[in-house]
């Protein structure tokens, strides 16, 4: 097994990271895109860290053009886009691939390591199929805001669809439960 807290990263401003940067805290991975329907989960991702990152969370950011092209711009676009629009201050990744056989080796781990999500994947599976569009199957990433709860020790704690709101009462729970550990 990979230890996810290793896997080589790079920030939105191109420095080298690791998960391991934070570790001791529980991190909330997300893949997230400026043009989707759920680009609103920003604010309450931010709000996320603000009420929590002093008990130990951080929320990562990880852009991905991976559905319907919904994050096309450069990493500097999208750093100005998250902060000017949601004032977003938690750690931002350069935009990266987290579905298919192009996929980041951090996203090959997280959805090997916990290959079905919380929440209502299986409804909004359908309404994509509504749109005409043929969504990954499990255990790929089914959309932009798919989000992995990632226990102090690196280990993946939990895992919600991307319609799971940032303060769906599951979730906060699941942070919870990681950070009192």
């Amino acid at each position: 097994m990979t230890d996810i807290q290793q896997i080589q990263l790079k920030t939105i401003k191109g420095a080298d990271a690791t998960l391991a940067d934070y570790a001791g805290k529980v991190v909330l991975a997300v893949n997230v895109a400026s043009k989707c329907g759920l680009t609103p989960q920003y604010e309450g991702l931010e709000k996320l860290y603000a009420d929590y990152r002093d008990k130990g969370l951080v929320v990562a950011g990880f852009p991905a053009n991976d559905f319907g092209a919904q994050e096309p711009g450069s990493n500097d676009e999208i750093a100005t886009f998250c902060t000017t629009n949601f004032g977003v201050d938690f750690p931002m990744f350069e935009k990266i691939v987290v579905s298919g056989p192009d996929k980041h080796p951090l996203y090959a781990a997280l959805t090997s390591a916990l290959p079905e999500a919380q929440g209502d994947g299986d409804s909004f599976r359908e309404r994509l199929k509504g749109y005409g569009m043929t969504p990954n199957p499990v255990p790929e990433i089914l959309w932009n805001f798919e989000k992995f709860v990632i226990a102090k020790d690196g280990s993946v704690a939990a895992r919600f669809a991307p319609t799971t709101p940032p303060d769906d009462p599951a979730l906060v729970a699941a942070i919870e439960a990681e950070l009192a550990k």
